[in-house]
């Protein structure tokens, strides 16, 4: 079982992820260009009644106070104002989500062994640590999703599997790390929850670790950084 989760099933993984994300592209793309190239009706293409030629009002000119007052306002408006813990442990999970599985030793060794190449690596100590950030960022948003109303109504069972899913890998790299219990069976279990996870991101919320611009400044939604805008559809 070790022999296939480290060879076919890692191939596997990441043809259904290229898969995924190319479709994934497609699709937003799609969606876009209908929001962009959306042409009203004949119905509503009526010509509007012939009027008088009107001057068109000048723009006043705005001046820095004003660009000073509407940038306070926006920001009032984000969640690091509102909820500046939120969005303080979102954006250090997020960074070592990201950093701690490419710069991993242990990762940059398979691929050498694997495929012939190594990727870059930071110490086994650092990366240590920030998978502990990661696990205690996931317990805080568990742990927010279970006791403040607001958060629990929208919440469905699926968004506490991705919880689930994206922290067991976190979770048995660190325990196989250290060599708690058997560790033929925790590295196993690590290089599956590792491919289930790659092959979920396409397909699930987790995509946001992909589009991540796109939903944090063009989209609204409850980690937004900003405002929002309507042009994008994810």
């Amino acid at each position: 079982m070790y022999d296939l989760a480290r060879g076919p099933f890692i191939w596997v993984a990441f043809v259904i992820f290229i898969i995924g994300m190319v479709y994934r592209i497609i699709q937003i793309n799609a969606l876009i260009r209908v929001n962009e190239n959306y042409k009203p009706s004949k119905v509503q293409q009526k010509k509007p009644a012939k009027k008088k030629a009107a001057k068109k009002p000048i723009a006043p000119k705005i001046s820095a106070d004003e660009i000073a007052l509407q940038r306070i306002l926006k920001f009032k408006d984000s969640l690091l104002y509102k909820h500046p813990v939120v969005a303080i442990v979102s954006f250090i999970f997020h960074c070592c989500l990201l950093i701690a599985p490419l710069f991993a030793l242990g990762h940059s060794l398979a691929f050498y062994q694997s495929w012939g190449f190594a990727t870059p690596s930071l110490p086994d100590g650092l990366i240590d640590f920030l998978t502990i950030l990661v696990l205690v960022g996931g317990l805080f948003f568990l742990i927010r999703r279970l006791m403040i109303p607001r958060v629990r109504a929208i919440s469905s069972i699926n968004d506490y599997l991705l919880l689930l899913v994206t922290a067991a890998p976190f979770l048995t790299g660190f325990m196989a790390y250290h060599q708690w219990f058997d560790y033929k069976t925790i590295i196993l279990l690590h290089l599956l929850a590792g491919e289930i996870m790659l092959i979920t991101i396409p397909f699930t919320k987790l995509g946001h670790m992909v589009f991540f611009f796109f939903v944090r400044f063009f989209t609204r939604s409850e980690h937004n950084w900003g405002s929002g805008k309507k042009g994008w559809i994810v």
